[in-house]
C-alpha cells in the first residue's frame, strides 16, 4: 500500500472503470476516472496524475488523438492503451506515437498490476535521470560565470550565498551580460533543482497572449481554447520561473503578479478555482526600473517584492580583464564543437578585443570568437573582423545619436561624427578610429581640427 501515485483511467464502460479502479486501489494507486477524451483532458492539470490508462475507442476525441494530446501537454506522464481484439493495429500506432503499451480486454488484473508498475518505474527512473542531470548542473553552479575581476566575483559569491534560499531574485544588467546564466546557476544550486526551471519574455510575447502563458485558461475561456491548458505558474510549481524583461509588462498584468507574489494563489482564465503553487519567481530587465516608476510604468510595490536581492551584472567594457578570459574559453568551445584545431589568439587579434567596446557584451564576444574560429585556416587567431553594425551601435548606444541637420556641409558633418564617437571611446582616438574605419592619422586630424 505503499504507492500513492495517481492514475487517470479513461473509459466510457462506467463497470470497467470501477472493477479497474478499485484493482489499483487495492495496491495503494490512487485513482480517478473519466468518461470522455474531453473530460480527461480536463482533469489532466490535477496535480498528482503519473498514468494515464485510455480506452482507444472514446466517443469524442478518440483514444490516439487523446495520447498526442497528453504527450503535448504533459510529456512526463506516461499513457497506457486499452483495446479490443480487433484494434490491435491502433495499439501498436499508439506505441509508436509514444503510449508505454496496451492491455487488452478483458482485463487481466494482474496483466493490469504489472503493465502499470512497469510504466511507472520508467517514469520513475526517467526523474531520477534528471535528478542526475541537475546534480551535473550544479557542479558548474557559477562557473558557468566567467569571469574573475573583483566585481565577478562579488557577483559569484553573492549567487553562492542566494540560491539555496527562496528569496525573489531581481537580475539586472545591459542587453548580452549574462542575466539568464546567473538565473540558470542559482536554479541549479537550489534545492529546487530537480524541478523545472521554466523562462519565459515578458517582451517576446504580445500582451494579449502573455497572461494565459503564465497563468493557463480554462476550456471556453476564449475563441480557439477547445481544452485547458495550465500555465508557465502551474508547469513550474516546486521550481523556478524566470521573468526575463520584466519591465515591458503591462500595469494590469503587474497588479495580477503582486497578488500571486503575496499569496501564491491565482485562478486561471476562465476558471473560479484557485489554484495554489510553490514557485520561486526570478525576474531580469536591462531596464531602469526607478526610473520607469517615476513615469508611471512599472508598480513601485510590485518592485519591492521582486527585489528583494538585486544581482547587478557589469557590462563587458568594464571588465578588461576577463576579455582574454572569456576569449579563450570561446575559442575552446567552439573549436571543439567545429572540429578544428585553432588553439590561440595572437597578440594584435588580442589587441582588437581589448579595444573594441562591445556594446553587445558577452554575448556579442562569444558571437565573435564563434565566427573568428569558423573562418580561421591555421591554429591561431591573427585577426577579428567586427560587424558594421556593431560599431554603428557602439557610437549610437543607449539612443545617443549624432544629429546632423539638412544643409551641414560634409566636412562639419565629418567633424561631428568623429568627435561623437570619441566621446563615446571615451577619448580613446585608437578606438574611435578603428569603429569609424578611417586611418589613424585622419583621426587625429579631425580631432585637432575640432578645437579639442
Amino acid at each position: 500500500m505503499a504507492d500513492r501515485s495517481q492514475i487517470l483511467l479513461v473509459d466510457d464502460d462506467d463497470r470497467l472503470c470501477r472493477a479497474a479502479g478499485k484493482v489499483l486501489a487495492s495496491e495503494g494507486y490512487r485513482v480517478v476516472s473519466a468518461g470522455s477524451g474531453r473530460e480527461a483532458l480536463d482533469r489532466l492539470p490535477e496535480r498528482g496524475v503519473a498514468l494515464v490508462i485510455a480506452d482507444l475507442r472514446l466517443p469524442d476525441l478518440g483514444g490516439i488523438e487523446l495520447l498526442k494530446r497528453v504527450r503535448e501537454l504533459r510529456p512526463e506522464i506516461e499513457v497506457v492503451m486499452l483495446t479490443g481484439h480487433g484494434s490491435v493495429e491502433q495499439a501498436v500506432e499508439a506505441m509508436r506515437l509514444g503510449a508505454y503499451d496496451f492491455i487488452q480486454k478483458p482485463l487481466d488484473s494482474a496483466a493490469l498490476l504489472r503493465t502499470v508498475a512497469k510504466a511507472l518505474e520508467k517514469q520513475r527512473l526517467a526523474m531520477e535521470n534528471r535528478q542526475l542531470r541537475h546534480r551535473l548542473q550544479q557542479r558548474l553552479g557559477v562557473d558557468a560565470l566567467i569571469g574573475d575581476c573583483p566585481v565577478m566575483r562579488a557577483v559569484k559569491q553573492l549567487v553562492h550565498q542566494i540560491a539555496p534560499t527562496d528569496v525573489n531574485v531581481l537580475i539586472q544588467g545591459e542587453s548580452g551580460t549574462g542575466k539568464e546564466i546567473v538565473a540558470d546557476a542559482l536554479h541549479n544550486l537550489s534545492d529546487r533543482c530537480a524541478k523545472p526551471l521554466l523562462k519565459i519574455s515578458c517582451a517576446a510575447i504580445p500582451e494579449a497572449l502573455l497572461e494565459s502563458e503564465l497563468f493557463g485558461y480554462e476550456r471556453g475561456a476564449f475563441t480557439g481554447a477547445n481544452t485547458a491548458r495550465p500555465g508557465k505558474f502551474e508547469l513550474a510549481d516546486g521550481g523556478t520561473l524566470l521573468l526575463d524583461e520584466i519591465a515591458e509588462m503591462s500595469p494590469q498584468l503587474q497588479a495580477k503578479l503582486l497578488r500571486v507574489l503575496q499569496d501564491g494563489r491565482f485562478q486561471r482564465l476562465g476558471g473560479a478555482q484557485e489554484i495554489r503553487v510553490s514557485v520561486r519567481l526570478l525576474c531580469a530587465t536591462h531596464a531602469d526600473i526607478p526610473k520607469a516608476i517615476e513615469e508611471g510604468k512599472f508598480r513601485q510595490d510590485l518592485y519591492y517584492r521582486i527585489n528583494t536581492v538585486q544581482v547587478m551584472l557589469p557590462p563587458l567594457r568594464e571588465r578588461q580583464g576577463d576579455i582574454s578570459l572569456m576569449a579563450g574559453y570561446f575559442l575552446r568551445r567552439f573549436a571543439a564543437d567545429m572540429g578544428k584545431d585553432v588553439r590561440t589568439i595572437a597578440p594584435p587579434a588580442l589587441g582588437q578585443l581589448l579595444a573594441h567596446p562591445w556594446p553587445g557584451n558577452v554575448r556579442e564576444l562569444e558571437h565573435a570568437i564563434q565566427r573568428a574560429v569558423a573562418l580561421a585556416g591555421g591554429k591561431t587567431i591573427t585577426e577579428f573582423a567586427f560587424a558594421p553594425t556593431v560599431a554603428n551601435e557602439a557610437v549610437a548606444r543607449d539612443g545617443s545619436n549624432v544629429s546632423i541637420p539638412i544643409g551641414t556641409t560634409v566636412d562639419e558633418a565629418t567633424k561631428r561624427l568623429v568627435q561623437a564617437t570619441i566621446e563615446r571611446c571615451a577619448g580613446n582616438k585608437l578606438q574611435a578610429a578603428r569603429i569609424l574605419g578611417i586611418p589613424p592619422r585622419t583621426m587625429y586630424r579631425h580631432f585637432s581640427n575640432s578645437g579639442r
